[in-house]
Protein backbone atom coordinates (compact mmCIF):
# COMPACT_ATOMS: atom_id res chain seq x y z
CA UNK A 1 0.00 0.00 0.00
CA UNK A 2 1.16 3.16 -1.03
CA UNK A 3 1.85 6.12 1.64
CA UNK A 4 -0.72 8.52 -0.30
CA UNK A 5 -3.32 5.43 0.29
CA UNK A 6 -2.88 5.37 3.77
CA UNK A 7 -3.31 8.83 4.14
CA UNK A 8 -6.55 9.14 6.55
CA UNK A 9 -9.20 11.27 4.97
CA UNK A 10 -10.83 14.65 5.23
CA UNK A 11 -12.84 13.71 7.91
CA UNK A 12 -10.34 14.29 10.55
CA UNK A 13 -7.11 16.24 10.90
CA UNK A 14 -3.85 14.70 9.02
CA UNK A 15 -1.72 15.77 11.90
CA UNK A 16 1.32 13.32 10.82
CA UNK A 17 1.50 15.94 7.55
CA UNK A 18 4.32 18.76 7.96
CA UNK A 19 4.64 21.45 4.86
CA UNK A 20 7.73 21.69 2.88
CA UNK A 21 8.61 25.43 4.18
CA UNK A 22 8.80 24.16 7.63
CA UNK A 23 11.85 22.70 6.79
CA UNK A 24 14.82 25.21 7.82
CA UNK A 25 16.48 23.03 5.05
CA UNK A 26 13.70 23.94 2.09
CA UNK A 27 14.76 25.71 -1.60
CA UNK A 28 15.50 29.29 -0.27
CA UNK A 29 14.19 30.04 -3.93
CA UNK A 30 11.08 28.19 -3.50
CA UNK A 31 10.49 29.80 0.07
CA UNK A 32 10.89 33.54 -1.00
CA UNK A 33 8.64 32.88 -4.36
CA UNK A 34 6.20 30.84 -2.05
CA UNK A 35 6.23 34.01 0.40
CA UNK A 36 6.10 36.94 -2.44
CA UNK A 37 2.91 35.23 -3.74
CA UNK A 38 1.16 34.41 -0.20
CA UNK A 39 -0.74 37.80 -0.66
CA UNK A 40 -2.40 37.13 -4.15
CA UNK A 41 -3.29 33.95 -2.39
CA UNK A 42 -4.40 35.02 0.89
CA UNK A 43 -6.55 38.10 -0.72
CA UNK A 44 -8.58 35.54 -2.80
CA UNK A 45 -9.39 33.29 0.11
CA UNK A 46 -8.73 34.45 3.59
CA UNK A 47 -11.46 37.04 3.77
CA UNK A 48 -9.72 39.59 5.68
CA UNK A 49 -11.20 42.40 3.71
CA UNK A 50 -14.09 41.40 5.83
CA UNK A 51 -12.79 40.67 9.08
CA UNK A 52 -11.34 44.14 8.49
CA UNK A 53 -14.56 45.91 7.98
CA UNK A 54 -16.72 43.97 10.46
CA UNK A 55 -14.57 43.52 13.33
CA UNK A 56 -10.92 45.06 12.95
CA UNK A 57 -11.80 48.80 11.60
CA UNK A 58 -14.70 49.41 14.18
CA UNK A 59 -13.20 48.00 17.03
CA UNK A 60 -9.85 50.63 16.36
CA UNK A 61 -12.19 53.80 15.58
CA UNK A 62 -13.96 52.85 19.10
CA UNK A 63 -10.36 53.49 20.63
CA UNK A 64 -10.58 57.02 19.88
CA UNK A 65 -6.83 57.04 20.22
CA UNK A 66 -3.39 55.36 18.47
CA UNK A 67 -3.68 51.77 18.41
CA UNK A 68 -1.49 49.04 18.43
CA UNK A 69 -1.69 45.88 16.70
CA UNK A 70 -0.19 42.82 16.10
CA UNK A 71 0.28 40.14 13.97
CA UNK A 72 0.98 36.95 15.71
CA UNK A 73 3.24 34.35 13.82
CA UNK A 74 2.64 36.83 10.59
CA UNK A 75 5.35 34.74 8.13
CA UNK A 76 6.14 37.22 4.93
CA UNK A 77 3.54 39.55 6.43
CA UNK A 78 1.39 39.93 3.52
CA UNK A 79 -1.78 39.98 5.54
CA UNK A 80 -0.34 42.52 8.67
CA UNK A 81 0.77 45.12 5.44
CA UNK A 82 -2.89 44.64 3.57
CA UNK A 83 -4.87 45.71 7.14
CA UNK A 84 -1.76 48.60 7.69
CA UNK A 85 -3.02 49.94 4.05
CA UNK A 86 -6.80 49.45 4.86
CA UNK A 87 -6.47 51.44 8.14
CA UNK A 88 -4.12 54.24 6.45
CA UNK A 89 -7.44 54.39 3.88
CA UNK A 90 -9.86 54.88 6.48
CA UNK A 91 -7.76 57.38 8.20
CA UNK A 92 -6.47 55.26 11.29
CA UNK A 93 -3.53 56.31 13.24
CA UNK A 94 -2.27 52.31 14.29
CA UNK A 95 1.30 50.79 14.89
CA UNK A 96 1.37 47.92 13.24
CA UNK A 97 3.51 45.05 14.17
CA UNK A 98 4.44 41.81 12.66
CA UNK A 99 6.06 39.51 14.95
CA UNK A 100 7.49 35.86 13.75
CA UNK A 101 9.95 33.78 15.06
CA UNK A 102 11.55 32.30 11.86
CA UNK A 103 14.36 35.38 10.50
CA UNK A 104 13.30 33.71 7.08
CA UNK A 105 9.77 34.75 7.22
CA UNK A 106 10.97 38.12 8.80
CA UNK A 107 13.42 38.58 5.69
CA UNK A 108 10.81 38.21 3.28
CA UNK A 109 8.00 40.29 5.26
CA UNK A 110 10.67 43.39 5.32
CA UNK A 111 11.00 43.28 1.44
CA UNK A 112 7.50 44.43 1.35
CA UNK A 113 7.35 46.54 4.44
CA UNK A 114 4.96 49.84 4.27
CA UNK A 115 5.20 52.79 6.51
CA UNK A 116 3.47 52.23 10.10
CA UNK A 117 4.94 48.36 10.33
CA UNK A 118 7.43 47.20 11.78
CA UNK A 119 8.53 43.12 11.77
CA UNK A 120 10.30 41.71 14.89
CA UNK A 121 11.93 38.11 14.77
CA UNK A 122 10.56 37.42 18.01
CA UNK A 123 7.71 34.50 19.37
CA UNK A 124 4.86 35.14 21.85
CA UNK A 125 6.77 34.29 24.96
CA UNK A 126 9.40 36.63 23.80
CA UNK A 127 7.05 39.82 23.35
CA UNK A 128 5.46 38.95 26.67
CA UNK A 129 9.03 38.96 28.73
CA UNK A 130 9.50 42.39 26.37
CA UNK A 131 6.64 44.04 28.34
CA UNK A 132 4.74 44.18 24.89
CA UNK A 133 1.18 44.60 25.18
CA UNK A 134 -1.35 45.54 22.45
CA UNK A 135 -4.90 46.84 21.53
CA UNK A 136 -5.76 43.68 19.33
CA UNK A 137 -3.63 40.72 18.34
CA UNK A 138 -4.55 38.71 15.11
CA UNK A 139 -2.75 35.79 13.22
CA UNK A 140 -3.42 33.92 9.92
CA UNK A 141 -2.80 30.32 9.40
CA UNK A 142 -0.86 29.51 11.83
CA UNK A 143 -2.96 27.87 14.44
CA UNK A 144 -3.12 24.39 12.45
CA UNK A 145 0.60 24.52 12.44
CA UNK A 146 0.44 23.67 15.88
CA UNK A 147 0.47 20.60 18.15
CA UNK A 148 -1.84 20.69 21.66
CA UNK A 149 0.55 22.10 23.90
CA UNK A 150 1.94 24.73 21.48
CA UNK A 151 -1.96 25.79 20.75
CA UNK A 152 -2.41 26.18 24.52
CA UNK A 153 0.87 28.26 24.81
CA UNK A 154 -0.05 30.43 21.09
CA UNK A 155 -3.91 30.95 22.36
CA UNK A 156 -2.97 32.37 26.26
CA UNK A 157 -0.13 34.32 25.44
CA UNK A 158 -2.31 35.78 22.50
CA UNK A 159 -4.82 36.69 25.23
CA UNK A 160 -2.04 38.22 27.77
CA UNK A 161 -0.60 40.13 24.79
CA UNK A 162 -3.78 41.85 24.04
CA UNK A 163 -6.14 44.26 25.80
CA UNK A 164 -8.58 44.20 23.17
CA UNK A 165 -10.28 41.59 21.00
CA UNK A 166 -7.80 38.21 19.50
CA UNK A 167 -8.30 37.54 16.01
CA UNK A 168 -6.99 34.24 14.73
CA UNK A 169 -8.07 33.22 10.94
CA UNK A 170 -7.73 29.75 9.50
CA UNK A 171 -8.45 27.51 6.80
CA UNK A 172 -11.51 25.40 7.69
CA UNK A 173 -10.99 21.68 6.60
CA UNK A 174 -13.18 19.73 3.87
CA UNK A 175 -13.85 18.43 0.47
CA UNK A 176 -14.83 21.20 -1.28
CA UNK A 177 -12.09 23.68 -0.21
CA UNK A 178 -9.91 20.57 -1.05
CA UNK A 179 -10.62 20.49 -3.98
CA UNK A 180 -10.97 23.50 -5.21
CA UNK A 181 -7.50 24.91 -4.19
CA UNK A 182 -5.93 21.60 -5.93
CA UNK A 183 -7.30 23.31 -9.07
CA UNK A 184 -7.34 27.06 -8.36
CA UNK A 185 -3.81 27.26 -7.24
CA UNK A 186 -2.27 25.54 -10.24
CA UNK A 187 -1.52 29.27 -12.00
CA UNK A 188 0.22 30.78 -8.57
CA UNK A 189 2.24 27.35 -7.60
CA UNK A 190 5.44 26.97 -10.44
CA UNK A 191 8.44 27.16 -7.99
CA UNK A 192 6.81 27.71 -4.76
CA UNK A 193 5.53 26.05 -1.93
CA UNK A 194 2.04 26.66 -2.84
CA UNK A 195 -0.09 23.50 -4.10
CA UNK A 196 2.14 21.21 -1.75
CA UNK A 197 1.59 23.05 1.19
CA UNK A 198 -1.59 24.26 1.03
CA UNK A 199 -3.41 20.89 0.54
CA UNK A 200 -1.13 19.60 3.82
CA UNK A 201 -2.37 22.97 5.46
CA UNK A 202 -6.20 22.01 4.66
CA UNK A 203 -5.67 18.70 5.89
CA UNK A 204 -3.80 20.00 8.89
CA UNK A 205 -6.71 22.06 9.66
CA UNK A 206 -9.91 22.34 11.72
CA UNK A 207 -13.60 22.51 11.39
CA UNK A 208 -15.28 24.54 13.94
CA UNK A 209 -16.27 22.64 16.21
CA UNK A 210 -12.89 20.71 16.65
CA UNK A 211 -11.39 23.90 17.17
CA UNK A 212 -13.84 25.24 19.55
CA UNK A 213 -12.68 21.91 21.36
CA UNK A 214 -9.41 22.37 21.25
CA UNK A 215 -9.43 25.36 22.41
CA UNK A 216 -12.00 25.74 25.16
CA UNK A 217 -13.14 28.99 26.83
CA UNK A 218 -13.45 32.08 26.26
CA UNK A 219 -12.84 31.53 22.90
CA UNK A 220 -15.75 31.69 20.11
CA UNK A 221 -15.44 29.77 17.05
CA UNK A 222 -16.60 31.60 13.74
CA UNK A 223 -17.39 31.02 10.05
CA UNK A 224 -16.85 34.11 8.65
CA UNK A 225 -16.74 33.07 4.85
CA UNK A 226 -16.56 29.30 3.14
CA UNK A 227 -13.81 27.29 4.23
CA UNK A 228 -12.93 29.98 7.16
CA UNK A 229 -12.92 29.71 10.68
CA UNK A 230 -12.21 32.82 13.37
CA UNK A 231 -11.53 32.56 16.86
CA UNK A 232 -12.44 35.46 18.52
CA UNK A 233 -11.87 36.24 22.43
CA UNK A 234 -11.20 39.26 24.42
CA UNK A 235 -7.71 39.77 25.22
CA UNK A 236 -6.45 40.22 28.84
CA UNK A 237 -3.76 42.48 29.15
CA UNK A 238 -5.87 45.24 30.36
CA UNK A 239 -7.23 43.20 33.32
CA UNK A 240 -3.80 41.84 34.85
CA UNK A 241 -3.44 44.08 37.39
CA UNK A 242 -7.13 44.06 38.47
CA UNK A 243 -6.85 40.21 38.87
CA UNK A 244 -4.28 40.22 40.69
CA UNK A 245 -5.81 42.30 43.32
CA UNK A 246 -9.08 40.47 43.05
CA UNK A 247 -6.52 37.15 43.53
CA UNK A 248 -5.84 38.87 46.91
CA UNK A 249 -9.29 39.33 47.97
CA UNK A 250 -10.21 36.17 46.97
CA UNK A 251 -7.31 34.23 48.46
CA UNK A 252 -8.08 36.56 51.74
CA UNK A 253 -12.17 35.11 51.71
CA UNK A 254 -10.96 31.44 51.32
CA UNK A 255 -8.15 31.72 54.22
CA UNK A 256 -11.32 33.06 56.15
CA UNK A 257 -13.98 30.39 54.82
CA UNK A 258 -11.63 27.65 54.59
CA UNK A 259 -12.83 26.42 51.05
CA UNK A 260 -12.29 27.35 47.46
CA UNK A 261 -12.91 26.08 44.32
CA UNK A 262 -10.82 23.88 41.90
CA UNK A 263 -10.82 23.40 38.10
CA UNK A 264 -9.68 20.24 36.16
CA UNK A 265 -9.61 22.20 32.52
CA UNK A 266 -10.98 24.44 30.09
CA UNK A 267 -14.68 25.21 30.02
CA UNK A 268 -15.95 24.66 26.25
CA UNK A 269 -15.76 27.36 23.46
CA UNK A 270 -18.67 27.99 21.37
CA UNK A 271 -19.63 27.66 17.81
CA UNK A 272 -21.13 30.40 16.06
CA UNK A 273 -22.48 30.64 12.42
CA UNK A 274 -22.42 34.76 11.52
CA UNK A 275 -26.32 36.07 11.47
CA UNK A 276 -27.56 32.71 12.66
CA UNK A 277 -28.39 33.87 15.94
CA UNK A 278 -27.61 30.85 17.57
CA UNK A 279 -24.43 29.32 19.39
CA UNK A 280 -23.47 25.78 20.62
CA UNK A 281 -20.92 23.90 22.39
CA UNK A 282 -18.38 22.09 20.36
CA UNK A 283 -19.69 18.81 21.83
CA UNK A 284 -23.40 19.55 20.34
CA UNK A 285 -22.01 20.58 16.99
CA UNK A 286 -19.54 17.81 16.49
CA UNK A 287 -22.02 15.13 15.06
CA UNK A 288 -22.70 17.91 12.71
CA UNK A 289 -19.16 19.49 11.71
CA UNK A 290 -18.27 15.37 11.28
CA UNK A 291 -20.98 15.27 8.68
CA UNK A 292 -20.48 18.21 6.62
CA UNK A 293 -18.22 15.95 4.70
CA UNK A 294 -17.45 12.72 3.45
CA UNK A 295 -14.09 11.16 3.77
CA UNK A 296 -11.83 12.42 0.98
Amino acid sequence: MSVAARRPGLSRRDTALRELMDDPDCDPRALAATYRRFDVVNRLVSAWGHVYRTRVAPELRALGRPARVLDLGCGGGDVVVRLAGLAARDGLDVEWVGADPDPRAIAAARERGRPGVRFVTRDSRELLAAGERFDLVVSNHVLHHLDADALRTFTDDSLALSSGTVLHADIARGRLAYGLYAVGIAPLSAGTFLRVDGLRSIRRSYRAGELAAALGAPWRVETPAPFRVLAVARGRAGVVASRRAGDVVASSRREGHGGGESTTGRADATVSTRGAGSAVSPRQNRSAADGADADA
